[in-house]
């Protein structure tokens, strides 16, 4: 039962053919059988997922059952809940951290009546594109090579979701924190649209979206995510967010191998992305060369004034829980403390900068192609790839530039390096077109090689 996608337990719930209980059952046991390898959970309700499965069954054969009724989904650990541990990955929180509001994530989900049975693991405020947390005793671990990072800073979600802890998994994405884990991990991750999810707290940049192992599914939870919350002034119109028919002949794709700074994309990466280009091309679209677009000084400001507001976070702490901070994050943040005001300004400004910069580049074409990370996964224990705080983001330069644009970027399995760890692709669309970012994706999982077997 691990193995079913969500939309392949929802058929088979319809049938009667299984019971939300048994597959409830079958996913704690597997997840506490992998626990103690892969580090992706943080806390786990198992009384009341077995008490929301059975309240699902009775729904199901009452004929009321809800669009995702009885489906199995984790949420990362910053997605608040009411009443339940609310620790950011940081282990500079209280203890008895709990939030009193439920984000409108969550709330989405539970009135579609998935069943969220377990939060997932992340590392300190999730600024690290790894596991790697002062609040756990273990990192979270790559299924497919336990000694490396699933990524993150949804770690413990892309974990959970490549290892077969049910279907749908829940992040968040500032920089690239559900893309470069989906990619790490083989998965699809979706950043929608700014404002398409709606979030709390909500802040430039940052988005909910899906972790899961098919498009059919992400879209699946999409639909379910993309309902109006008011207390987003951020969220978009509701609008038709499934895929659509998509015909290749005459699309125009770009296809990015240089953001313009940061790591090269390494060999394995370049050829696996370049390879899908082709395939593409070979079905009918035109595919051009999109040059790199975002500069030193974009990327460098907006570390600055990430780096400030952190500082004034974690320095408006007591003195003994500013110490528990991951000492890296410290580390990052430090010089903050010298910034003066023009220098904070001037790095907030280079989000406009980059998303004007963004959106201009990508208007000439229907999609953009490029690596997700230049990259693939890096030891578990790393803070990233360079594990270096003066040069944190090295690693993220084709994803950034999209949370900043507010465009839709998807991530896709591309292929596998020579080890056996996963290649990311990502689709990028034009502003508010999460359809079809989903869509092409949905064409790509038809065009593209054989999958290796998941490792559940």
């Amino acid at each position: 039962m691990i193995q079913l996608t969500a939309t392949e337990l929802l058929a088979a719930y319809a049938r009667g053919e299984l019971s939300p209980v048994d597959v409830m059952q079958a996913v704690l046991a597997h997840a506490a059988a992998r626990e103690g390898e892969l580090h992706a959970l943080c806390a786990v309700d198992v009384d009341g997922a077995l008490a929301a499965a059975r309240a699902s069954e009775a729904r199901w054969r009452a004929g009321t059952a809800l669009p995702l009724d009885g489906v199995p989904v984790t949420l990362k650990e910053n997605i608040a809940v009411p009443g339940v541990a609310y620790r950011l990955g940081t282990a500079a929180t209280a203890t008895d951290a709990t939030a009193d509001f439920e984000a409108p994530p969550a709330a989405r989900l539970r009135e579609a009546g998935a069943i969220a049975w377990a939060r997932t693991t992340m590392p300190d405020y999730g600024m690290l594109s790894s596991g790697l947390s002062s609040l756990y005793a273990e990192p979270a671990r790559n299924p497919w090579h336990p000694a490396m990072t699933p990524g993150g800073s949804s770690a413990g979600a892309a974990a959970a979701a490549a290892a077969g802890y049910g279907p749908l998994h829940l992040g968040t994405d500032i920089g690239g924190s559900i893309r470069l884990p989906a990619g790490w991990c083989g998965l699809v991750g979706l950043k929608p649209s700014h404002g398409r999810v709606p979030i709390k707290p909500a802040y430039a940049g940052r988005v909910a979206g899906p972790l899961t192992r098919t498009v059919a599914d992400a879209a699946l939870m999409l639909a379910a995510l993309a309902r109006p919350d008011a207390r987003d002034v951020t969220q978009l119109p509701p609008g038709d967010v499934r895929p659509r028919p998509l015909d290749l002949k005459g699309l125009r794709l770009g296809l990015m191998l240089d953001a313009g700074w940061g790591e090269s994309a390494q060999a394995e990466v370049a050829a696996a992305v370049t390879a899908a280009a082709h395939a593409f091309e070979r079905a009918g679209a035109i595919v051009e060369p999109l040059a790199g677009f975002t500069t030193r000084t974009m990327a460098d400001g907006i570390d600055r004034f990430w780096r400030m507001r952190s500082w004034l976070d974690i320095s408006a702490l007591p003195p003994e829980r500013r110490a528990r901070v991951l000492p890296y994050i410290l580390d990052w943040v430090a010089p903050a403390a010298s910034y003066d005001g023009s220098t904070v300004f001037h790095g907030y400004s280079q989000m406009q900068a980059l998303r004007e910069a963004a959106n201009t580049a990508c208007e000439p074409f229907d999609f953009v192609l490029s690596p997700v990370s230049p990259m693939p996964a890096y030891p578990a224990h790393q803070a990233s790839p360079l594990h270096d705080p003066a040069r944190p983001f090295e690693h993220i330069a084709f994803t950034l530039p999209f949370n900043m644009s507010e465009q839709p970027a998807l991530a896709l399995n591309a292929g596998y390096t020579a080890p056996g760890l996963p290649i990311g692709l990502q689709v990028i669309g034009r502003r508010f077109d999460d359809a079809g970012v989903l869509a092409l994706g949905a064409v790509w999982e038809q065009l593209r090689p054989a999958q290796r077997g998941w490792p559940f």
